[in-house]
């Protein structure tokens, strides 16, 4: 059973449906990990996600990982690989931990590609709750392992192939 800890400060616009966003994102992401049934197990498996400005995230970045810039996402897993293979439900809440979504970079990001602030973010959703289950993108062949399962999953979505090159 997936859970979703959502705080969304001022910047990020009220009216949207965010909870609805995060939590179809996270899902997505999870079907297309190693661990697909996180998301539906009777075990609570909870990620907390903060919609917040650029100041928030550049200090996090800054205090964290040495980078005093925002940047769009930032993942804290929490658990290990041996734990995200228990679903059953005798095991305890599993906290896969916190993504961090700062709202200029984001919107930012979204003009830039041409696409919807809603889109980028699901992007970003999917990006950092496959790092909250373990993948990376530090080598060649990580990336394109990751980039692969953030495709498949934003294609469940209805959300086109974010890397792809458009003229």
């Amino acid at each position: 059973m997936l859970e979703i800890a959502l705080e969304a400060d001022e910047e990020w616009d009220s009216s949207r449906s965010w909870d609805l966003l995060v939590r179809r994102a996270a899902e997505a992401a999870i079907a297309e990990s190693a661990f697909p049934r996180l998301a539906t197990s009777e075990r609570a498996v909870e990620i907390s996600v903060l919609l917040t400005g650029d100041h928030k995230v550049r200090e996090l970045n800054a205090e964290y990982r040495g980078k005093d810039k925002p940047t769009n996402v930032l993942s804290f897993p929490m658990a290990d690989r041996q734990d995200l293979g228990r679903t059953t439900v005798a095991a305890p809440e599993l906290l896969l931990g916190d993504i961090i979504l700062a709202r200029g970079v984001c919107e930012a990001e979204a003009t830039d590609k041409g696409v919807t602030v809603e889109q980028h973010a699901t992007h970003l959703i999917v990006h950092g709750t496959l790092h909250l289950l373990g993948y990376d993108h530090d080598d060649e062949s990580e990336a394109a392992d990751m980039e692969a399962r953030e495709i498949r999953a934003l294609g469940r979505l209805g959300i086109a192939n974010p890397y792809e090159v458009t003229a």
